[in-house]
């Protein structure tokens, strides 16, 4: 009886072979580095990778290595903005260490969440990034297998994790503080919630650069923090009998929604009502008008996440809360070059 096989897998040696080199210098064309090739060399071994069509064997470099070479990372929705400019800035921080990245969404669900941090746990991954939709996360899985984890977009510290995030509190009260510069008085709030449905910091710096202005707080319009929910919260913005002068949204993504329900209600930004939201991401440049917005560090904080999942000294710093900075456009009615 012939029992037929596949073709014989392609090895390491067989392209040392073809390409007229050692081994090792396979593995430092494969893995840049740690040792330089010439660029002549280099050519000539990933010829022979496509001519032989070799593949390497990840299952078998993790038990060689005992590491997997992979971050997992959870958000909520990477269609949103700000989460896809924060995974960007994650994915290129870890292959700056050499590390892959598997991006999963939770899609704003609880449920959703703890599923793929066990999933992602399970494949060993050599350390995890969380970005909640909890204000506190259900952390036992990942306590229990003492793969490194950081809680990423939290501004709050935590007793078990390191964790990485902005002053929501002092980056609100900064966008308030610049329309009341503008003298508008009427100022209301697009707030995000959680699933919990409780609010986040944002609305504390909100209230508190009213009242430094002996201001009266305005009206609060919750939505979800989504594209969807700021136009919903923005027809009730137009809509209302006391409409405000002026708007505080809490994110980019909700703000792109609040803009679209305000020009269908034929007001005009910033003439009628002003607008200054939090994030400013990469989209808060091209609405019309564009956001004036809080940005918020993606790069700074990606690099101190990963960092603190790979360095032991990084991760002593066990909460690293970053400044936000106002990028003045057109929404909040200056004019800026």
């Amino acid at each position: 009886m012939t029992v037929k096989t596949g073709p014989a897998r392609v090895t390491r040696k067989d392209v040392a072979r073809y390409a007229g080199v050692s081994t090792a210098v396979v593995s430092y064309v494969i893995n840049a580095g740690p040792k330089k090739v010439a660029p002549a060399t280099e050519a000539k071994v990933l010829d022979a990778i496509q001519v032989l069509g070799y593949r390497p064997n990840a299952a078998a470099r993790a038990l060689k290595l005992g590491s997997t070479e992979m971050l997992g990372l959870v958000i909520p929705d990477n269609t949103n903005p700000f989460f896809a400019e924060l995974s960007h800035a994650i994915e290129d921080a870890a292959n700056d260490r050499g590390y892959a990245l598997l991006l999963t969404n939770s899609n704003g669900s609880t449920a959703k969440e703890r599923k793929h941090v066990r999933n992602l746990l399970s494949r060993q991954v050599d350390g995890l990034l969380l970005t909640s939709v909890e204000d506190e996360p259900y952390l036992d899985d990942v306590v229990t297998t003492g793969i490194p984890a950081v809680l990423l977009n939290h501004y709050r510290p935590s007793k078990l994790l390191p964790t990485v995030g902005v002053d929501l509190t002092a980056g609100a009260r900064a966008a308030v503080e610049h329309l009341i510069w503008h003298n508008y008085e009427n100022i209301a709030l697009v707030e995000g919630m959680n699933t919990a449905n409780t609010p986040d910091e944002r609305e504390a710096g909100w209230a508190q650069a009213l009242a430094a202005a002996r201001l009266r707080e305005g009206q609060i319009f919750t939505a979800p923090f989504s594209m969807e929910g700021g136009y919903r919260a923005g027809r009730r913005l137009a809509d209302a009998r006391d409409r405000p002068r002026a708007v505080f949204v809490s994110s980019d993504a909700q703000a792109v929604g609040v803009l679209r329900a305000l020009h269908e209600a034929g007001l005009q930004v910033p003439q009628d009502i002003a607008l200054v939201s939090f994030d400013a991401s990469f989209q808060s440049a091209f609405t019309w008008p564009a956001l004036t917005a809080m940005h918020q560090p993606t790069g700074q904080m990606a690099e101190a996440a990963v960092s603190a999942l790979l360095d032991r000294e990084s991760a002593k710093a066990r909460n690293m809360v970053f400044p936000t900075d106002l990028v003045i456009r057109r929404s909040c009615g200056c004019r800026p070059e």
